[in-house]
């Protein structure tokens, strides 16, 4: 039997007041000296035909990290920048100011910033973007075609799990920017496919994570092909000993920003628990949720990939709803299905692991359910940003049997945020 969404009474923290919650945003940043916010996409300097793809695909107003990491990054300053999540758009603003277009070297700007470089012998690579995971590599590349569409930017995935051939020729006809994951870049390049020689930035995306999924070698083996003089953007969640070592052997005088308060990404986001007694319980209480709450689309996070993600859309689609699923053992092609499905609104629920809980985007997400808890703060942070992109709100649920509780109470106190019990009648939560 379901347990009810209004179990018993739990107490929660107490939101904080406007104007702590402003002082709390004005000091929440770390910068370098002369890094000062730009309020509006408008105010950055940025081309009439970037600024049509921005607001085209739906970004209004850049995120307090955009405000400060944008313009540098366009400026052609190396940079570090430490992250809680909202960051995305940063390294796929840049088809700007006609930096991906040719033009006939002159010695005399050599040592101007990328954007100022066109080329006369064809299309060439210009940007390289380096993901952890594919699937956030190719949302990229979308990004990227999206925003540069009026500039006839040319973007391409490469990424493992894909045809090579499709690779080799598209890397071939020729692209402005490639977005990939380290080891199939890594393999274009050696086999001298990918040409690094008009490569002018590359950006490192989630570098902690990528560090942690063992990639260290392969970056640095990969950094030996690209030209001396590279502007290089380090996007990470954390600063690791692993990634300062990075920074220093990277860049030259680089900038830094530093988020230094995740809990400001979690403001746009209300949160709730749903105490269940036993385990068996969760799967009736998500069906109670998601047939009385009128949501678009929404996100289940499992700890566990097949025997929890497959079992659980297995019994969702028994009980007559349409869900998806995706995790890390399936084949390439068949998550890039599942996203497209999911992407165009097939399916209204996808069940997933931590796989999609950095960077992944889906504009109509507007709730997520933690049908396990993450095994750590900062997933949970990343978990819950799949609803708070771009300052649109969102809902995050949160299923924990007793001695789980506590967690979300240091979660709670960690991040000076509220995550209270879940209302009896689901609709109210949205």
């Amino acid at each position: 039997m379901a347990t009810s969404l209004m179990a018993r009474p739990v107490p929660a923290i107490r939101s904080r007041p406007a104007a702590a919650a402003a002082a709390a945003a004005a000091a929440a940043f770390e910068t370098a000296p002369g890094v000062e916010a730009v309020l509006s996409f408008d105010s950055m300097g940025l081309s009439d035909d970037v600024l049509r793809g921005i607001y085209g695909h739906g970004f209004d107003k850049p995120s307090a990290i955009q405000q400060r990491a944008v313009v540098p990054i366009v400026r052609g300053r190396s940079g570090a920048i430490r992250h809680g999540q909202d960051l995305h758009l940063c390294p796929r603003v840049l088809p700007d100011r006609g930096h991906l277009q040719k033009r006939v070297r002159d010695p005399l700007r050599e040592r101007r910033p990328f954007f100022y470089y066109r080329f006369s012998c064809g299309i060439s690579v210009q940007v390289l973007i380096l993901s952890p995971m594919r699937d956030l590599a190719s949302q990229t590349e979308r990004v990227v075609l999206a925003i540069g569409y009026y500039r006839n930017v040319l973007a391409h995935a490469c990424v493992g799990g894909k045809s090579m051939g499709e690779d080799i020729r598209k890397l071939e006809h020729g692209v402005h920017v490639v977005s990939g994951t380290p080891g199939r870049v890594l393999d274009m390049i050696k086999r001298r496919t990918l040409r690094t020689r008009a490569i002018k930035l590359l950006v490192l995306d989630e570098a902690d994570e990528m560090l942690s999924r063992g990639f260290k070698d392969q970056i640095y083996d990969l950094y030996r092909f690209l030209p001396p003089e590279l502007q290089v953007v380090l996007v990470s969640a954390t600063f690791p000993t692993e990634i300062l070592e990075m920074t220093g052997r990277f860049m030259t005088d680089p900038i830094r920003i530093v988020v230094k308060r995740d809990e400001l990404m979690l403001e746009r986001v209300n949160q709730y628990m749903v105490p269940v007694e036993r385990e068996d319980w969760k799967f009736d209480t998500l069906c109670d949720l998601y047939d009385n709450c009128p949501i678009s689309q929404g996100v289940v996070f499992c700890n566990t990939k097949r025997k929890q993600v497959e079992w659980l859309a297995e019994k969702m689609c028994d009980s007559n709803f349409t869900v998806s699923f995706m995790h890390g053992d399936m084949p390439q092609k068949e998550r890039d299905a599942v996203m497209a499905g999911f992407r165009s609104g097939t399916t209204q629920l996808m069940i997933t692991t931590d796989v999609w809980a950095r960077g992944i985007d889906v504009e109509q997400v507007c709730l997520v359910v933690n049908y396990n808890l993450p095994d750590s703060r900062e997933l949970y942070v990343h978990g819950a940003g799949r609803v708070g992109r771009f300052g649109r709100k969102g809902v995050v649920v949160n299923f924990v049997k007793d001695k789980e509780i506590q967690i979300l109470r240091d979660i709670e106190q960690y991040y000076g945020t509220n995550i209270s019990e879940c209302p009896e009648d689901p609709a109210d939560i949205i």
